[in-house]
């Protein structure tokens, strides 16, 4: 069991050393927009979603509704439940109902990958030490950007907020590089989202949010669907 713990942390560790530099970003972004270091601290330990807090901190600045950050968070955290049933099957029988609940709250998507690819079954030792360093690059790096953002020059605290975009950017730009059909869904959603931000003014955040992702992503699977013998 101890064992198991310790690979985990020894794995999470780059993990958590890059999420710390994201989430300071991150607290600076919050703090920008009127939250309280508690709360972005709050925020970060309870979602554990870059794009997703990004998204939430944005519709709370307009104040959008509870109904948009609903819907907001629905469409960006998709894919953590797709990832949860896929690492099912690598869980061992020692995983009770209460610690997969507790695993599924866990999951991001270096913690998904680091786990998915590790070979045999996965204890819960090993994912409590596989997430406990995140956990803390995460939550650190956020109350730390949070205090920081009341110290530093305003200059200063404007760069380092466009941290979390550069992450973003770093994710996006080599797979659109690689496939045609990723750079044009980014290129329709960057454009509505213009529309939205300039010309459809009267459309709140998180809806405009949902709209391109939904929009760009149902354009481009019309125009290039995934053929039966790609997904085999």
């Amino acid at each position: 069991m101890r064992k198991d713990f310790l690979k985990g942390v020894s794995d999470g560790l780059p993990i958590g050393l890059g999420y710390f530099s994201v989430a300071f970003g991150f607290g600076i972004m919050a703090v920008g927009a009127n939250i309280s270091a508690f709360f972005a601290w709050l925020i970060s330990a309870s979602n554990m979603t870059s794009a997703g807090q990004a998204a939430g901190v944005e519709v709370i600045a307009a104040g959008g509704t509870l109904i948009e950050m609903a819907l907001t968070q629905l469409v960006i955290n998709l894919r953590y439940s797709l990832m949860a049933f896929s690492l099912t099957q690598k869980l061992d029988k020692s995983f009770t109902t209460p610690k997969r609940l507790l695993v599924s709250c866990c999951i991001t998507d270096e913690v998904y990958a680091m786990a998915v690819s590790r070979k045999g079954k996965i204890s819960p030792s090993y994912m409590a030490g596989l997430f406990f360093l995140p956990f803390v690059g995460w939550t650190g790096g956020t109350l730390a950007g949070a205090f920081a953002s009341q110290l530093l020059p305003e200059a200063l605290s404007d760069v380092m907020g466009i941290l979390l975009y550069g992450m973003f950017i770093a994710i996006f730009i080599p797979v659109a590089k690689k496939s045609r059909p990723v750079l044009i869904a980014v290129l329709v959603a960057a454009a509505i989202s213009i529309l939205f931000r300039y010309v459809l003014t009267f459309v709140g955040t998180g809806f405009a949010i949902i709209l391109s992702a939904v929009i760009a992503s149902a354009l481009c699977g019309a125009l290039f669907p995934v053929k039966e013998d790609e997904e085999q």
